[in-house]
């Protein structure tokens, strides 16, 4: 069987064992009156796009398995989609089988075009941080895009204060909720975390996946623990990340890097067949909140 096989097969699993959810609409900052939300595919290719109506998907595992964990799920998508597929509806298959509540967060999405004239700066590797400077990766600063992030950050922290608010009805530890983000949705989530303003909105832990920091960061105190994922060749990304990390430790936080050798683009879940190492990241992402107590 082939590696392109076994992918299909992993993926088709992740799509049929998908237990009842709910759905949780998050405070709107004014009315919208016109919802451009649209949702194209489906199964591992299920994509979200529009988002104007931000709103949790809550998946909560089976009572026997729960241990009181649950990771709020920022999934990636360039902040133009979300990959609700892979980064959502797979993970949280995955991380409930494992005992761990999953809250899929759809968050505001740019549904304008890019200013008239605007080009892609030039790639940055790793080996040039300070392209960089305080872990902004950012490559498009622009008025719209820049509000439609804060916008994005704050359905994050309206999501963690629900998912805390309805703790005891869910059977969560409210101390032990935090997020993983996918590419743009780890710039989300590090958004949220850096500008919480109290201990509902504080994540207790962060992970980001392949997603640098779309603004320049202050890293918050007390500081979460910080799990960072990503390909040393992932251009831009990797470099953002990097400086993420030193950014943490400066600031004496608790961080955790891993850069795999073995490819350049984002990743999602994989069937584990050895032939690269990248596909170790969700059991280092599991190994990780196991060894920093926030699940048995």
């Amino acid at each position: 069987m082939t590696h392109k096989s076994l992918s299909f097969l992993f993926f088709l699993f992740f799509s049929v064992n998908i237990g009842a959810q709910q759905t949780y609409d998050l405070p709107l900052a004014k009315p919208v009156t016109n919802d451009t939300e649209k949702v194209i595919g489906e199964g591992a290719r299920k994509d979200i796009t529009g988002v104007v109506k931000p709103s949790i998907q809550v998946f909560l595992p089976p009572a026997d398995k729960a241990n009181g964990c649950a990771v709020i799920l920022c999934p990636g998508g360039g902040m133009r989609a979300l990959s609700w597929g892979t980064d959502v509806e797979q993970m949280a298959t995955f991380l409930n089988e494992r005992g761990i509540a999953a809250i899929g967060l759809k968050y505001h999405l740019n549904t304008g075009s890019f200013p008239q004239g605007m080009q892609m700066p030039p790639m940055v590797d790793v080996t040039h941080l300070e392209r960089f400077p305080q872990a902004d990766a950012n490559p498009l600063h622009f008025p719209a895009g820049d509000s439609i992030l804060q916008l994005a950050a704050d359905d994050a922290k309206a999501a963690i204060r629900m998912v805390r608010q309805q703790a005891q009805a869910w059977h969560l530890d409210t101390h032990k909720i935090g997020y993983l983000g996918f590419s743009a949705g780890g710039g989300v989530a590090i958004a949220a975390t850096i500008q919480a303003t109290g201990p509902s909105e504080r994540p207790d832990f962060l992970c980001t996946n392949f997603g640098p920091s779309l603004m320049p960061v202050k890293v918050p105190n007390p500081a979460p623990p910080l799990l960072i994922m990503t390909r040393a060749d992932h251009q831009n990304v990797a470099a953002g990340l990097v400086n993420l990390f030193l950014e943490w430790k400066k600031a004496r936080g608790n961080a955790e890097l891993h850069l795999y050798g073995d490819g350049t683009g984002p990743y999602t879940l994989m069937p584990q067949t050895g032939r690269t190492t990248t596909e170790a990241w969700s059991q280092q992402f599991l190994l990780w909140l196991q060894a920093r107590g926030f699940v048995k």
